[in-house]
């Protein structure tokens, strides 16, 4: 076990929501330094003059076709703002305010290399059926009450569409490594460690409900995306990650799962891209109806597998230190 010692050091701020609030106060002053630094790298880089800076950042996000270098730009702010927001403000509230080990994220044996592959092959055989709530989620129809919400949640769809179109329109492979080391890799450490590793154990350990525990944290994750026509969707990548961090009790497994879940759709559109496929991954329409329901089956099946792997090295009773 991971936790063998039994010293248990007890958080700066032991109690479940006063601690989410620090933590909350580290990923926005972790934002803040972000964005401040990103303005200052991309002024650099493209040797703006800073009283045009304002100007070329709201171009970047609104319309960067237009702008020299963009590409680049974009994922230099993405890059550096991601950091700052996820992956160092979680890291450092896991050192110093839980006062653990980087080590401590896992809390069970490492699993089988089975248990790996399965994690691999059931975030790609869960794409058939992801895409039946994509096309629901696509759909989504608001009263006409909310008619104003809705106009509002639909620009806003609009414009992060346009910049992860211009963002994912390359063909120089050069520029696939980059973005799988910035809207891949990053997004998977730093999204994982903040939402599996640190929200959902706190959750789960409070609550001492892990179903409840999951799934907050998977519809925090995937509110934060603010991407509303693709909430449910996200929310279920969320909530599979999150089984697979609790049953196998190895964070790794639901960063790798991240990492290939992101990586086959960046790698599909470079291949479409330059011409080797014909799919747009990026279609909101739901795949064949039969296919549909044998993903359901392949996918229930693997996540069986999964589970009674990790049933057998589970405690009965959940604590912070085994979950």
């Amino acid at each position: 076990m991971q936790n063998s010692n039994p010293i248990q050091v007890v958080s700066r701020v032991p109690g479940l929501w006063g601690s989410l609030l620090v933590l909350i106060g580290f990923v926005l002053i972790g934002m803040a330094v972000g964005n401040i630094l990103a303005v200052m790298l991309i002024a650099l880089y493209m040797k703006i003059d800073p009283d045009n800076i304002t100007t070329i950042l709201n171009q970047l996000i609104t319309n960067p076709v237009g702008v020299k270098n963009g590409w680049y730009a974009l994922m230099l702010l993405q890059g550096t703002v991601h950091f700052f927001s996820y992956l160092l403000p979680s890291l450092i509230f896991w050192i110093y305010v839980e006062r653990k080990s980087i080590s401590e994220f896992d809390f069970r044996e490492k699993p089988a290399f089975r248990i790996w592959l399965l994690a691999v092959l059931l975030v790609l055989v869960s794409i058939p059926v992801n895409s039946k709530f994509i096309e629901w989620n696509a759909a989504m129809k608001l009263p006409e009450a909310f008619s104003a919400l809705e106009l509002w949640m639909r620009d806003k769809e609009d414009q992060l569409s346009v910049m992860t179109a211009f963002m994912t329109n390359y063909k120089q492979f050069s520029q696939l490594l980059i973005a799988l080391l910035i809207v891949v890799l990053l997004p998977a450490l730093g999204e994982e460690v903040l939402f599996r590793g640190i929200i959902q154990r706190k959750l789960v350990s409070a609550w001492q409900n892990y179903h409840l525990g999951i799934w907050v944290a998977a519809a925090i994750f995937s509110a934060i995306h603010f991407q509303f026509y693709g909430f449910l969707p996200r929310m279920l990548l969320g909530a599979l990650f999150g089984y697979l961090y609790y049953w196998t009790g190895n964070l790794w497994v639901a960063i790798l799962a991240h990492f290939v879940n992101n990586g086959f759709v960046l790698v599909m559109m470079y291949l479409n891209n330059i011409g080797v496929v014909n799919i747009d991954i990026e279609e909101t329409k739901s795949m064949p109806v039969m296919l549909v329901l044998s993903s359901l089956l392949v996918t229930s099946g693997m996540l069986f597998s999964i589970w009674k792997a990790g049933e057998t090295k589970r405690h009965a009773v959940l604590t912070d230190n085994e979950f």
